[in-house]
């Protein structure tokens, strides 16, 4: 384990918002009511809520303060063009389409850019995303190199495409099918591991080659580009929000969950630079989400969005939002708690497979081991395994992937450091008595995107 010196988080505390303290038959009695899903869990019976860092961050007195500045006009609200303008300053796009979240972006890119029959790669898979591309005609194929399916391997940039996947997929099916390649920085299914830029500029020239496009998936293009910073020597002395906007350069759209990265509560956007596909995605937006200058957002998330965009390239933020990170992971690596290696971007993800061998993935032992976590201590974490896999699209079969794990997500600007001592005491109590904890059964299954509401109960 590498030395850590100590660092202090970039802000101080100006508000609290008061946790509840549960008992321990008060934390049964909840995860037996929620079907032993965290996700159906009451916020309230939480004590330290890990099960996303979507649109759970603090927000800064800044953004605020610019929430006061909302302009609810229905049309052309000031804040929409704020918006805008931070987007193309940070990120480089041409044009905006905003939306209420990320997977309203991934709707509209996939609606227009899809047609049946088509080959969608990308460096592996997130479960929305997918399930656009599924529902409108196209085939996920997943390009990222091997190591990213071994959560031991401590490779730097497990998020890399293996070109020579994507080659193939080129040669069997043609560009004429591939609408476009799908990058994700930095890879959630995978840990929150990262693309280097090298491997990023070697996809954009075999892209190119084959006029294919890519779609940028940039929800965490942040830390990804603080990960290039620390790990290329080419980007050690380049800020972060340059390494941002080459990353963005290279692409040639994007779908972006601000409530990840810029730091807000709600909110995405569709970003263009071919205006012909952006005309097509201003048109259908007003079907699904609202009109073209607001996209389902009130002004003034647009303008907490436009102020944590800049926020969120800072040096000495993503410095301590990555370093509590690998600070509980750390603390579990010293454990010997089996981890997902090198410890990602925005959580810890624990390797259930390892942690409980003896339940075998047809009783989803990562759901088991997250339902354990909140009986131990109230803390909500969520699974990512087989049961967010879900079923193959033709054949109704249950998915299986290498990686069966359970992600410690950490909000940004949320918890302290003794937080996370108390995470790990859980993790490692849990661990002590991994012997005794059994497997579970799925008593109920929603046809899509089933991790959300499917329910279980233990055998």
């Amino acid at each position: 384990m590498k030395s850590r010196s100590s660092w202090a988080e970039p802000y101080k505390i100006k508000m609290v918002e008061l946790l509840k303290m549960t008992t321990l038959s008060q934390r049964k009695k909840a995860i037996r009511e929620a079907g032993y899903n965290t996700f159906l869990l009451r916020s309230e019976d939480v004590y330290i809520d890990l099960l996303t860092d979507s649109g759970t961050s603090a927000m800064s007195d800044v953004q605020w303060a610019g929430m006061m500045r909302g302009d609810e006009a229905y049309a052309g609200s000031r804040n929409y063009y704020n918006l805008e303008k931070a987007v193309r300053e940070v990120y480089g796009y041409t044009y905006l389409v905003p939306t209420h979240q990320g997977r309203g972006a991934e709707h509209l890119i996939s609606s227009i850019l899809i047609k049946k029959g088509d080959i969608i790669p990308g460096n592996m898979y997130f479960t929305t995303t997918r399930l656009h591309q599924e529902l409108a005609g196209g085939t996920f194929r997943d390009i990222i190199i091997d190591d990213a399916h071994d959560a031991e391997s401590e490779h730097p940039f497990k998020g890399n495409v293996d070109l020579g996947k994507l080659e193939a997929l080129i040669d069997q099916y043609g560009s004429e099918k591939i609408p476009y390649v799908c990058i994700a920085t930095t890879v959630n299914m995978a840990g929150g591991q990262p693309i280097s830029m090298s491997n990023l500029r070697a996809v954009r020239e075999l892209t190119a080659k084959h006029g294919i496009r890519i779609i940028h998936d940039m929800t965490r293009v942040a830390e990804n580009a603080y990960f290039i910073q620390q790990r290329e020597p080419e980007f050690k002395r380049k800020s972060i929000a340059r390494i941002v906007r080459e990353i963005c350069d290279l692409t040639d759209g994007a779908t972006m969950s601000a409530k990840k990265d810029a730091l807000v509560n709600i909110g995405g956007f569709l970003a263009l630079n071919d205006q012909e596909t952006f005309e097509e995605a201003r048109n259908l937006v007003v079907v699904y989400e609202g009109l073209h200058t607001y996209g389902g957002l009130a002004g003034r998330d647009m303008e907490a969005m436009a102020i944590g965009i800049r926020e969120s390239v800072d040096q000495n933020h993503m410095h301590a939002r990555v370093g509590q990170v690998e600070y509980l992971g750390q603390r579990l690596q010293a454990a010997g708690i089996p981890i997902v290696l090198p410890i990602g971007s925005h959580g810890v993800f624990l390797d259930a497979r390892k942690i409980l061998p003896h339940i075998p993935q047809e009783q989803y032992p990562a759901q088991t081991l997250a339902a354990e976590l909140y009986i131990d201590a109230g803390i909500r974490a969520m699974e990512r395994g087989v049961v967010s896999a879900g079923r193959d699209a033709k054949t109704g079969k249950e998915r299986f992937p290498k990686l069966e794990l359970v992600r410690l997500t950490i909000p940004r600007r949320v918890y302290t450091q003794a937080h996370m001592d108390v995470i790990a005491e859980s993790v490692m109590r849990v661990y002590d008595r991994r012997s005794k904890i059994k497997g579970m059964e799925m008593v109920y299954e929603p046809n899509y995107l089933r991790f959300f509401q499917a329910r279980f109960k233990p055998l």
